[in-house]
């Protein structure tokens, strides 16, 4: 017999600081924001970025749970208008008031108003695309490597290469150059180099966004090397007094994020169970919080 996620058990996190975070949020969650990355973490990693959609069970869970915390939001690389299509979040009943942060905060996109607000793009990603291909294609780094459109940023993806982690490396120090030609810089992910303006992660998008909602409490989830700059501003706003609750989707390729996590579980899968317990272990939106 499979088990139902809302049967499940609370995973406990390993770590004291991860269990304060966990418990002030079941404490007190109408002052608690949750925040997620989208690619790996809400959806499963696939070759094709493109073919990305949000796993089955994540939607389901979240309109569960936003009702009843202060805020959820989608923190991700990909622009805001993307991220809501493959993860289909416009229009679902229990995310009125969900925000999707794209860009690393560059760009939102707020469902109660359902438009994008978005700075202009920096002068370099232009300069950038149209020199890109023909740069790969005079370093030899062309064949097995391909570009992504990501609007305000540009990502080299080496996954369908021969031999992914050489030509990963292999393509560092030259698009790290080609960037600061431009004012850019290179943002290095799971078999992808991303070039983009400097000035916006994660962990600034999510410090704002802390600020907003006046959260007294945070859970972040994501699972690769842009999702740190976030763990280092929930691990702050820990030191600071604010009870924080660091996750990671999946370890095998990014150990650096797993063992910063408070608790780490094997794939979007589980996050959205995991999720879903949550909002079991919640009291309903229109209950007395106390």
């Amino acid at each position: 017999m499979v088990s139902h996620p809302h049967d499940l058990p609370m995973p406990v996190p390993a770590t004291a600081a991860g269990r304060e975070g966990l418990d002030a949020l079941l404490r007190t969650p109408r002052k608690a924001v949750v925040a997620l990355d989208f690619d790996g973490t809400l959806a499963d990693i696939v070759a094709d970025p493109d073919q990305a959609r949000a796993h089955p069970d994540a939607v389901p869970a979240l309109a569960r749970l936003a009702p009843r915390v202060a805020a959820v939001a989608v923190l991700t690389g990909r622009p805001a208008g993307v991220a809501v299509r493959y993860g289909g979040f416009a229009g679902v009943p229990g995310l009125e008031h969900l925000v999707v942060l794209g860009h690393y905060g560059a760009e939102r996109w707020d469902a109660v108003s359902g438009l994008v607000h978005a700075p202009a793009e920096h002068p370099g990603v232009a300069a950038v695309r149209a020199e890109l291909p023909g740069f790969l294609d005079a370093i030899g780094a062309w064949r097995g490597t391909w570009i992504e459109e990501k609007g305000r940023a540009l990502a080299v993806h080496t996954r369908r290469a021969e031999n992914p982690e050489a030509a990963f490396e292999a393509l560092r120090e030259p698009l790290a150059e080609l960037a600061a030609r431009h004012g850019l810089m290179v943002e290095p992910g799971r078999a992808v180099l991303e070039l983009r303006p400097p000035g916006m992660d994660k962990g600034v998008a999510l410090n704002a966004f802390l600020e907003e909602r006046g959260a007294e409490a945070v859970l972040y989830a994501g699972d690769d090397l842009g999702d740190l700059a976030a763990f280092a501003a929930v691990e702050k706003r820990r030191a600071e007094g604010l009870p924080g609750l660091l996750v990671c989707s999946g370890s095998a390729e990014v150990p650096e994020l797993a063992s910063r996590a408070d608790l780490v579980l094997p794939g979007p899968g589980a996050v959205a169970a995991f999720l879903a317990r949550l909002a079991d272990a919640l009291p309903e939106a229109d209950a007395d919080p106390a």
